[in-house]
C-alpha cells in the first residue's frame, strides 16, 4: 500500500493528489484500509488502577493484528484534567500519567509500525482545557498577550456581568447551559462550545494557528501517521467586522439559542483547512491521513472538504446516519429507526461522493451508542447475527470502515439503572438540567440508557474472568455483566463468531478491488425490511442483500434469478443443511455474492472462509 513521493507545488497544493475518490484519479493507501479507534480508558489497563491505558494497549496489538486492520486511531492521551475523558488539553505535548508516559508512547508507535499498522492521534483544537498554560495566561488579565487566543467578551450592552441574559450572546452549550462562562475577576465572559472547563481557542488569532501547527508537527516528526481532527468544521466563528458574534436561532421551550449557524463551517473553515495542509502536511509523505469530524456537515459541503484539489482533508465524519433515531428533543429522546431513511442516508452519501472525495463509513465511535443495541437485536436469540448482518452493510459500501474498540466482538449498551451509573459530563449534565427543568427522572433515564456516551465506554471484555481481563483492580465504569458470553477470548476460539465475521470482512475489502472501488447501486430502497445494492467494477459485481429484521423476508429483487446461482463470497449465517431458495432471507441473514461480466457463474463458495 505504498505510494511514491509525493510533489508539491509552491502554494502547498499536492502536484498529484491523496485522495481515494473519483473518476481517474488513482487511489490512497487508506482506500483499502480499515481503522481501529482505541478509546484508551477503557480498552485494557496493566498497572491495576482501573483505567485503561497505554501498556494495556501494547499488550493487546495481537488482537488489532489477528483482526487485520491498518490504522489505529488513538482517542486522546495527553496530559489532561479529566473533565471530558482527556478531550480537554492541558499539554498538548506530553502524555497524561493516568495513561503513562512519552516513552511509552513511543514503544507503542514502534510496536504498531512493526505489526505493519499506522497509528492516527486525534487532534483537539476547537477547545483547549481551562487549566491548559494558554488559557491561564489568557485567563489572567484583559491586557494578556494571550487575551484574544480564546474568545473572551463583554456582557450585552447595558447589563451587567452575571445578570440573566447578559451572556454576549444566547448560544447553548452542547453540555447543556449557556455557551458563556462568567470569569469573575475581569467581569468578562469566555466561550466554551462543550464543557466550561473547554474553552474555544480564537482561530481568527494567526499566533493560535501557529502555535497548533507547530505542536501538529511534532507529533508528526515523532513519527504519527496522521489525525482524526474532533468537531474541525466548528474552529471558524462568524464574526462581525468590529468583532461581535451573532444571537442563535431560539430553540421553543430553552431560554437558549441555536448558534450552530455561527460555527458549523463557518466562512473562513476552507481557508483554516487549507492553510493546515499548506503548513503542516504538503512538504511531508503521501502516507499520512487526515480525517475530519464535522457535525452537521453537508453532502455538498464533504465534497469541498474532501476534494484532493483542495488539499483540505481525506475524508469526513458526518451525523447526519446517527442521527435519524433522534427524535423532536434530540438525542435523547430517541424513536425507532426507518430502514428507509438509513438507504436514503447512505446512499446520497454514496453518490454524492462517487465522483470526488471519500466516505468514512461507521456505526459505531466513543460518542454513538452500540450499534447492536440501536439498530440491530441484542438479545441472546439474534444479537451475533445482527452485528454480523450490520457489519456487512457497513463494510460493503464504498468508503473507508472504521471499527471501534469491542464492536468486533458485538459487545451492547450497558444495563445503567441509575444516574450514579453514568460517569459522562455530556449525560450527567443533562439529567441534572432536565430533571431541573422539570421532567420526569425516568424518563430522562431511559433516553440515558438508549443513546448515552457511556454505554461506548465500558470496558473491552476480553475474557470471562474477573472484570472481564480489562483490569486487576476496580474499573473506572462497571464492566458489562455480559462479558461472560461476549468476550474475546471466546470469540478467538469460535470460527461462527463476530470476531471472525469482521476478520473475513475486512479480508473481503484487502483481496476484492471492487469492494473498494467499485461503484454503488442501492436496490429496493423503499422497502422496510431488507437492505440491498450492488458494487461493480469492470467485468466483476457484488451483490449485496441484507434481512435487517427479526423476521424471514423474500424480497422482489432486480435480477434476482441470474444471481441465485453466483458464487456466494460471504454469509453471516451458517448453511441449515437444506435446498434453500437463496434469497429467503432468515432474520438478519446477509448475503454477498460475486459474477463476473453478468453471467450467472456457479464454483466453489467461499462463504465464511477464514
Amino acid at each position: 500500500m505504498s505510494t511514491s513521493p509525493q510533489q508539491h507545488d509552491l502554494s502547498g497544493r499536492p502536484a498529484g493528489h491523496r485522495a481515494g475518490g473519483g473518476a481517474g484519479r488513482a487511489p490512497a493507501w487508506w482506500s483499502d484500509a480499515v481503522v481501529y479507534q482505541i478509546y484508551p480508558r477503557s480498552f485494557a489497563d496493566s498497572d491495576g488502577d482501573g483505567i485503561g491505558d497505554l501498556g494495556g494497549i501494547i499488550a493487546h496489538l495481537d488482537h488489532l493484528q489477528a483482526l487485520g486492520v491498518d490504522v489505529v486511531w488513538l482517542s486522546p492521551v495527553y496530559r489532561s484534567p479529566q473533565d471530558d475523558n482527556g478531550y480537554d488539553i492541558s499539554d498538548y505535548q506530553d502524555i497524561d500519567p493516568v495513561f503513562g508516559t512519552l516513552q511509552q508512547f513511543d514503544e507503542l508507535l514502534a510496536a504498531v509500525h512493526d505489526r505493519g499498522m499506522k497509528l492516527v492521534m486525534d487532534l483537539v483544537v476547537n477547545h483547549t482545557s481551562d487549566e491548559h498554560p494558554w488559557f491561564v495566561e489568557s485567563r489572567s488579565s484583559p491586557d494578556s498577550p494571550k487575551r484574544d487566543w480564546y474568545w473572551w467578551r463583554k456582557p450585552r450592552p447595558g447589563m451587567a456581568a452575571g445578570a440573566p441574559g447578559a451572556e454576549p450572546t444566547n448560544w447553548h452549550s452542547f453540555f447543556s447551559g449557556s455557551a458563556w462562562e462568567l470569569d469573575e475577576d475581569s467581569g468578562e465572559y469566555y466561550l466554551h462550545l462543550f464543557s466550561r472547563k473547554q474553552p474555544d481557542l480564537n482561530w481568527e488569532n494567526p499566533e493560535v494557528r501557529r502555535a497548533v501547527y507547530a505542536m501538529m508537527g511534532w507529533w508528526l516528526d515523532r513519527g504519527v501517521d496522521g489525525f482524526r481532527m474532533d468537531v474541525i468544521n466548528m474552529i471558524s466563528k462568524d464574526v462581525t467586522a468590529d468583532g461581535h458574534l451573532h444571537d442563535g436561532r431560539p430553540v421553543p421551550g430553552s431560554p437558549y439559542g441555536d448558534g450552530s449557524d455561527s460555527y458549523i463551517c463557518g466562512p473562513r473553515i476552507h481557508e483554516f483547512l487549507q492553510e493546515m495542509h499548506r503548513e503542516v502536511f504538503a512538504h511531508r509523505s503521501a502516507e499520512l491521513i487526515t480525517v475530519g469530524e464535522m457535525p452537521g456537515v453537508t453532502v455538498e459541503e464533504a465534497r469541498l472538504f474532501t476534494d484532493p484539489a483542495r488539499a483540505e482533508v481525506d475524508m469526513v465524519f458526518q451525523f447526519e446516519h446517527v442521527g435519524l433515531d433522534h427524535g423532536p428533543g434530540g438525542k435523547f429522546d430517541p424513536r425507532p429507526l426507518r430502514l428507509t431513511d438509513l438507504k436514503a442516508s447512505l446512499g446520497r452519501w454514496q453518490e454524492g461522493l462517487e465522483e470526488v472525495g471519500w466516505n468514512s463509513l461507521y456505526w459505531n465511535n466513543h460518542d454513538q451508542p452500540r450499534v447492536v443495541s440501536r439498530f440491530g437485536d441484542d438479545g441472546p436469540a439474534h444479537r451475533v447475527a445482527s452485528a454480523t448482518c450490520l457489519a456487512t452493510l457497513l463494510h460493503l459500501h464504498r468508503g473507508t470502515p472504521y471499527v471501534y474498540q469491542g464492536e468486533e466482538l458485538g459487545m451492547t449498551n450497558a444495563p445503567f439503572t441509575a444516574i450514579e451509573d453514568f460517569r459522562d459530563i455530556e449525560s450527567i449534565n443533562h439529567y441534572r438540567h432536565a430533571v431541573a427543568a422539570g421532567t420526569d427522572p425516568a424518563a430522562v433515564l431511559a433516553g440515558l440508557r438508549w443513546t448515552g456516551r457511556d454505554n461506548a465506554r465500558t470496558p473491552v471484555q476480553w475474557t470471562a474472568g474477573e472484570n472481564a481481563g480489562f483490569t486487576t483492580g476496580t474499573p473506572w465504569i462497571p464492566v458489562h455483566p455480559n462479558h461472560d458470553v461476549v468476550n474475546a477470548e471466546t470469540e478467538h476460539a469460535d470460527p461462527d463468531s463476530v470476531f471472525h465475521h469482521y476478520r473475513r470482512l475486512i479480508g473481503l475489502r484487502h483481496t476484492e478491488p471492487v469492494v473498494v472501488h467499485g461503484d454503488f447501486t442501492m436496490l429496493v430502497p423503499d422497502h422496510e425490511q431488507v437492505y440491498a445494492f450492488t458494487r461493480r467494477l469492470g467485468e466483476v459485481e457484488l451483490l449485496v442483500v441484507a434481512n435487517v429484521s427479526g423476521r424471514e423476508v423474500r424480497p422482489d429483487l432486480p435480477d434476482a434469478d441470474a444471481w441465485a446461482g453466483t458464487e456466494v463470497l460471504l454469509t453471516n449465517l451458517p448453511a441449515d443443511g437444506s435446498a434453500r431458495d437463496p434469497f429467503l432471507l432468515r432474520p438478519w441473514e446477509a448475503r454477498v455474492h460475486r459474477r463476473t461480466s453478468g453471467a450467472a457463474l456457479t464454483g466453489p463458495t467461499r462463504a465464511r472462509s477464514s
